[in-house]
């Protein structure tokens, strides 16, 4: 999508200088702009900067109230927003649906926060915007076009257990020729978990021993003249875990490669994008004699145009509408047939109508075609409406409703005598009403806080029926419901600084009914691994460069069988965290020490799996930036 931001040629004065302002064109890739009414928490660049050395799965249970479910250090983690599962969040890459089709989710472990530069968290259902899988939420990792000039960061972090991370990271920009101006970022990492505890069990749970080594490779390009960008975006994995590596009969590996590419060109009003993306996984156990192989690739392309229409007293209304196409291939040892083929095909209609300067409306969209399926036609309704707006106070309302599909995975339809071929996609309708504000006092304390009840009705819930020998069905009617609520303050001193921030959610997600009269006893029971109540807590004091954070986690009981005749306890977690910068002459050092689990508190993310105990870690990240003109 193509923002335009005009300046009209109006002249700022400073001192005896005079800068003359021209029109700029910003590109991008944005669906925020069109989930008015959705509750869109934006991570800051600050946070996101504290993270750096860690994945987002940390950031997210630190800031966020979703559900993290994880298996240990450098293991599976996935997210569960709203009650929902692990295949209820869309994950977008610059406007790329990156799920793996065959599991139908991503691995959180494997995403570094250093890799991009923007991360939002959208709430709720938003398949009328982003498609398939967005039941429960979404995941938006962005990259955007660096300023001119020369940044190179190299940074490393080392932790207990012999664990440790490298990354190194350059933007550049410069002006060519003919006014093209090239840009790019390139980001690498590299992470090595050998998790060698100092105890070989906690509160009479074993510890699994594993290792993870974790490389990657985050790619972008910009060429840009006028109105003219033609953009290139890579983003290269590799993930190989052990677990019991020191035992040859019992041992276990995965391995998850991936190679995702992108090009872009955005000319005007129009935007035209392909991709590809391949997926490689491997498992193995014992002495790996045997390997079960599999690839997945997906080719895809989307064209779309962006209009723009002012009607007098009606305000002003933008339209994005387009259509892409996906066509996946597939080879899985363990599938019914050697070879999946399968096309998907996506029509969408987004809009934003700013009616006027305190009412804002998005109707959108979208009809999915998949082959051999029927996938529902999902439009959704959002509003936003600001009852105050001033520089002291602001308050702003929003709801919206709306319909959202999942197309079940390969794995659910294929897999040998377990999958089922005649699955039908799962039906949500979502509906969440909140509100937000702001109060700021005296310039020095700001804040704010809002708070959103939702309830999301979800037909056809896939399921791995253990009462069948795990055979895939559409077996559930699920209802999630709850209230989330976010309060923060910052106060700002001269030399110091300082804030807080709590997120709680109570969530309520159950069986509303069911197929099979033996199942009649779960019905109205909250669903397994899904906490009532959970939330965080941070806290931060800064004088001048030295940081001091505390952040707390808090996460209620949860049952693990959907009987409720099995449950893990709940758990609150404290780090603490020290930081300070230095700079000297262009050339900047930030360094970190933290504390995990300061009380060494005993806690299991997935029953079955403890998780460690007290621990430490030490980052040091060193930059070097020159500047140019301005590009």
């Amino acid at each position: 999508m193509i923002l335009l931001v005009k300046a009209f040629g109006n002249q700022l004065m400073a001192q005896k200088d005079s800068i003359h302002l021209d029109l700029v064109t910003v590109y991008g890739y944005a669906p925020e702009r069109f989930m008015s009414g959705l509750k869109v928490q934006k991570i800051d660049s600050a946070t996101m900067e504290q993270f750096r050395f860690r994945n987002i799965t940390d950031l997210l249970s630190l800031n966020t109230p979703i559900i993290v479910k994880n298996y240990g250090p450098g293991q599976l983690a996935t997210v569960a927003f709203r009650g929902t599962s692990a295949n209820h969040t869309a994950v977008i890459w610059n406007g790329l649906n990156v799920n793996l089709p065959t599991l139908g989710q991503t691995d959180f472990s494997t995403i570094p926060v250093a890799g991009f530069d923007q991360l939002s968290v959208q709430y709720g259902s938003s398949a009328s915007i982003v498609g398939t899988d967005a039941v429960g939420g979404s995941i938006l990792l962005g990259s955007s076009m660096p300023q001119a000039g020369l940044q190179v960061m190299v940074g490393r972090q080392q932790e207990s257990f012999r664990n440790s991370q490298t990354q190194a990271t350059v933007k550049y920009g410069t002006s060519l020729s003919n006014k093209w101006i090239f840009a790019g970022k390139t980001a690498a990492y590299d992470g090595r978990m050998n998790n060698h505890y100092p105890y070989i069990e906690r509160n009479n749970k074993k510890m699994i021993p594993s290792e993870t080594f974790q490389k990657g490779l985050v790619q972008d390009l910009y060429f840009t003249k006028n109105k003219h960008q033609l953009s290139a975006h890579f983003w290269l994995t590799d993930n190989q875990l052990t677990n019991n590596p020191e035992n040859f009969t019992g041992r276990e590996f995965t391995g998850i490669k991936s190679y995702r590419t992108m090009l872009r060109y955005q000319v005007e009003n129009w935007t035209v994008r392909t991709s590809w993306i391949r997926d490689i996984i491997d498992y193995a156990t014992g002495d790996y004699s045997t390997l079960d192989h599999g690839v997945t690739d997906r080719i895809g392309t989307r064209i779309e145009r962006a209009f723009e229409w002012k009607i007098g007293n009606l305000g002003n209304i933008q339209m994005q509408a387009g259509g892409e196409f996906t066509h996946y291939k597939t080879q899985i040892i363990n599938y019914n047939k050697p070879q999946i083929t399968e096309n998907r095909e996506d029509l969408f209609l987004l809009t934003r109508w700013q009616a006027t300067s305190k009412l804002l409306v998005s109707v959108n969209l979208r009809q999915a075609f998949v082959t051999g399926y029927n996938p529902p036609f999902t439009p959704s309704l959002g509003a936003e409406y600001r009852l105050i707006q001033n520089n002291i106070n602001a308050l702003k309302i929003r709801g919206s409703v709306g319909r959202s599909y999942r197309v079940p995975t390969l794995n659910e339809r294929y897999w040998k005598s377990l999958g089922n071929p005649n699955l039908r996609p799962e039906d949500g309708f979502n509906k969440e009403i909140g509100l937000e504000g702001r109060h700021v006092v005296n310039a020095i304390h700001a804040f704010t806080a809002s708070i959103t009840t939702y309830h999301n009705r979800i037909n056809n819930w896939t399921y791995w029926n253990p009462a069948n020998n795990f055979r895939v069905e559409n077996l559930q009617l699920v209802v999630a419901r709850g209230i989330e609520t976010q309060i923060g303050w910052k106060g700002n001193w001269t030399a110091w600084k300082a804030g807080a921030n709590v997120n709680y959610a109570f969530t309520k997600s159950s069986q509303e009914k069911v197929y099979d009269a033996y199942a009649s006893d779960i019905v109205g029971k909250q669903l397994p691994h899904i906490p009532l109540h959970s939330g965080n807590v941070n806290m931060f004091v800064q004088y001048k460069q030295i940081r001091l954070t505390n952040q707390l986690q808090f996460v209620s009981k949860r049952y693990t069988l959907a009987d409720h005749t099995q449950s893990s306890q709940g758990y609150i977690l404290e780090n603490f965290l020290v930081e300070t910068t230095f700079n000297w002459h262009g050339t900047a050092a930030s360094l970190q020490g933290r504390i995990n689990n300061i009380t060494n508190s005993f806690y299991q993310s997935i029953n079955g799996n403890p998780m460690p105990g007290r621990s430490f870690a030490i980052s040091l990240l060193l930059s070097l930036k020159t500047t140019n003109h301005p590009i």
